[in-house]
């Protein structure tokens, strides 16, 4: 790591660069500081960056409110590997850039690797899957199951006839339980705000933005796994500011033991 020492202003450039820029994509503190100290050290770090974080004007306009949903939740079976159990949801009332005004979300629910893709409102379910095709099978082969609300486009005849000669499985949410794709919504709120953070100012250029959202929220901490979607699915973080990211552990055998591919699954299961 480089360390940093006590220079006030180069650790407010770091952190302006590690949460305010696209690559920080405006994080809150669980994400941003496991990317601030991969990279850097200085006396006092973690209370800089919460007080960093928590003061920053960007996030207290543009994120919402949290609070616990009421009585037990009732998680999905966890997948035995990456890709095979989606997550799938659309956003839609964007304004229209480029003859695009909706965003795919598919999420994969064992990795939650995420990808957004762009797409034209109203559109119909043989373009949705078209764009499936184009741009999840192409990576990562045909999925065991999909998980998705009751959209029209999940319900018609011609999305169930395509996905049932795939022997694909779909396991749409049933009434008055919105949460069975809630994995999905909460991510819809991720890429959200950070297209507010960065496109406030002109919303109609969302659609330049929408990779950056993607890598963003790929590329960060997520509570439930410890570790990036990005490190789950490949088994490496990207590279940050040209910089090489360094283990966190102390112990070189166990870091070589974590690079196992078959034990991260184990160990995300």
């Amino acid at each position: 790591m480089i360390w940093v020492g006590n220079n006030w202003s180069m650790h407010q450039a770091i952190l302006e660069a590690i949460h305010s820029s696209v690559v920080g994509g405006h994080s809150g503190f669980p994400a941003t500081y496991p990317k601030l100290k991969q990279l850097f050290a200085w006396p006092g770090m973690r209370k800089f960056a919460k007080q960093f974080v928590a003061s920053c004007s960007v996030c207290q306009q543009s994120k919402p409110g949290r609070i616990k949903y009421l009585g037990l939740l009732q998680p999905l079976p966890v997948p035995n590997g990456a890709w095979q159990t989606i997550t799938m949801d659309f956003v839609e009332g964007l304004p229209t850039y480029g003859n695009k005004n909706c965003v795919m979300v598919v999420v994969d629910k064992f990795s939650k690797f995420s990808h957004f893709i762009a797409l034209k409102h109203p559109f119909s379910a043989l373009v949705v899957a078209q764009h499936f095709m184009q741009h999840i099978c192409k990576l990562h082969g045909m999925p065991v199951a999909i998980v998705s609300d009751r959209d029209s486009i999940f319900t018609i005849q011609l999305w169930q006839a395509l996905f049932k000669l795939a022997d694909v499985k779909l396991h749409m949410s049933s009434s008055y339980h919105p949460q069975t794709d809630g994995q999905t919504e909460r991510v819809n709120q991720c890429m959200e705000t950070f297209l507010r953070c960065f496109v406030n100012v002109c919303t109609s250029k969302w659609i330049n933005w929408l990779y950056l959202a993607e890598f963003c929220y790929n590329s960060s901490k997520h509570e439930a796994l410890g570790l990036s979607p990005f490190e789950v699915l490949y088994g490496y973080s990207p590279k940050p500011f040209g910089l090489n990211v360094v283990g966190n552990s102390q112990n070189q055998s166990l870091d070589e033991w974590l690079q196992d591919k078959a034990v991260i699954t184990t160990l995300v299961q």
